[in-house]
């Protein structure tokens, strides 16, 4: 998630500088396509309200709402030290007394000041600095207790919610052993169970392998076919979208891919397949040759020879005219029947078609298609409240209707909400500083948004007045 280079930077006074967003919400949390030209400028809604500042600095949020600092890395106690640095991706799932048990990530590389701590029977590589949090969250938004579930990962950026109620979490790595203090090779996902500690026990620290070893974001899982849909935050050349199909036989459940990856032949277990995208007879290099809302893609799924990457990366085992490519592959999530992934921004001045600050697209399993249905022009001007938006990163879909987006760009940093109807419009702001949000999730009775600043490192519980947001013009 985090970029070391300004995106801004690479692009000034570019000739797309208008933002179009297209949804037409059918219902909650449906996200039809909505056509218009891609020309138009962003239309902004009224949403929540005028967001109100913090007298505490930390987050601007509509009149109504109200937050609550769940844990602070470095500060927050947890029972094995401190909630570790760099807060990321979050599933949310049910808790006791109507709480919500939260599995956070930790992007954590090694040079963060706060590690999650290596703990017997979790730890995958004891010379890794990251991992995951699990948080125990009662009704009221009270943070009852906090403790290790996967630690010696590296770079946990976000994952996926598995249809049998565990987190999928995502190395955004390609680091091998030897480099730094790692141990292991890394560059995997690993399942953690949010029941409690010891269900994790010399489970959670098994890595996947056979989902394969690239600088994976996020995943999705189709419930009906155990199909799981991967993207890869990458670039010089930029990453794939991927999807593994189970070996025949596979039952899913809690526990099966802990059972399929230790098993005899289980690094390669299933197929591991990456994206290629034509219109017509047209091959797709890229997905930012798509400019309007609405654009639509057939899909076919190319073999991965060395989903291991023992040799050279997975994204350069295929020349340009095998597969598509997209900058910035970021969030995911499961909805209406597919998959929602993001493409945070491309620049053509690194060798994209087209330059945005990001797209959000469907992949229909059904029809073996994709379609765009959100793209954002360039935003002229970062640093300025403007209603302007650039950047989205982790997504989730409202139970009110809509989208929440997580803004990773420069400038002022905003969860971002799109409306039924397609306008979007600032549902909080990011008061401390210039960090990214991270994980927005929310409870399963809709009554909390979760979500994190990535640094100092704040995990917030959001509530308010849920209804469906306003479309009405600012």
């Amino acid at each position: 998630m985090a970029m070391p280079v300004s995106r801004r930077n690479f692009f000034v006074g570019a000739g797309v500088g208008a933002a179009a967003l297209g949804f037409v919400f059918v219902g909650a949390g449906s996200l039809a396509p909505f056509v218009r030209p891609s020309n138009t400028a962003t239309r902004n809604a009224v949403g929540y309200g005028t967001l109100v500042s913090d007298p505490d600095g930390i987050l601007a949020l509509p009149e109504g709402f109200s937050y609550r600092l769940l844990a602070r890395s470095g500060e927050t106690a947890t029972a094995e030290g401190v909630h570790p640095s760099d807060p990321d991706g979050i599933g949310v799932f049910d808790g006791p007394k109507g709480g919500s048990v939260l599995i956070c990530n930790h992007e954590n590389n090694g040079e963060e000041p706060f590690p999650v701590p290596v703990v017997e029977g979790l730890t995958y590589d004891p010379g890794a600095k990251g991992g995951t949090s699990t948080l125990i969250v009662d009704a009221e938004g009270n943070l009852v207790r906090q403790y290790t579930s996967v630690a010696g990962t590296n770079n946990n950026c976000a994952g996926g919610v598995s249809p049998w109620g565990t987190w999928l979490t995502c190395e955004e790595t390609e680091d091998r052993a030897g480099s730094g203090t790692n141990t292991k090779d890394h560059g995997y996902v690993f399942e953690v169970d949010p029941a409690s500690r010891e269900a994790n026990i010399d489970r959670s620290p098994v890595p996947l392998k056979f989902l394969g070893r690239y600088s994976h974001e996020a995943v999705a899982i189709d419930p009906a076919t155990t199909q799981i849909y991967l993207t890869e935050d990458a670039g010089n050349p930029s990453g794939l979208y991927l999807r593994w199909t189970p070996p025949s036989g596979f039952t899913p459940g809690k526990g099966a891919l802990h059972e399929l990856a230790v098993s005899a032949g289980g690094d390669t277990a299933g197929q591991l397949h990456a994206m290629k995208c034509s219109l017509g007879s047209t091959h797709i290099r890229d997905l930012s040759e798509a400019t309007e809302v609405g654009t639509r893609y057939n899909v076919e799924w190319i073999d991965v020879p060395d989903r291991d990457a023992r040799t050279i990366s997975v994204r350069k085992q295929f020349r340009n005219h095998e597969i598509t490519r997209a900058r910035k592959l970021e969030g995911q999530w499961w909805g209406d029947d597919g998959a929602y992934f993001v493409s945070s921004f491309a620049r053509i001045i690194q060798g994209s078609a087209n330059s945005h600050d990001g797209q959000v697209w469907f992949y229909d399993p059904a029809t073996q298609s994709i379609a765009l249905k959100t793209i954002f022009g360039v935003n002229p001007n970062p640093n300025a409240e403007s209603g302007h938006f650039d950047g989205p990163d982790n997504i989730t879909v409202a139970p009110q209707g809509g989208l929440i987006l997580a803004e990773d760009g420069d400038g002022v940093s905003h969860l971002v909400g799109v409306t039924s109807q397609g306008r979007s419009y600032p549902l909080a702001r990011n008061e401390a500083n210039d960090s990214e949000f991270c994980g927005p999730a929310f409870s399963k009775d809709g009554k909390w948004l979760f979500a994190n600043i990535q640094s100092p490192g704040f995990t917030l519980a959001i509530t308010g007045p849920w209804t469906r947001p306003s479309n009405d013009p600012v």
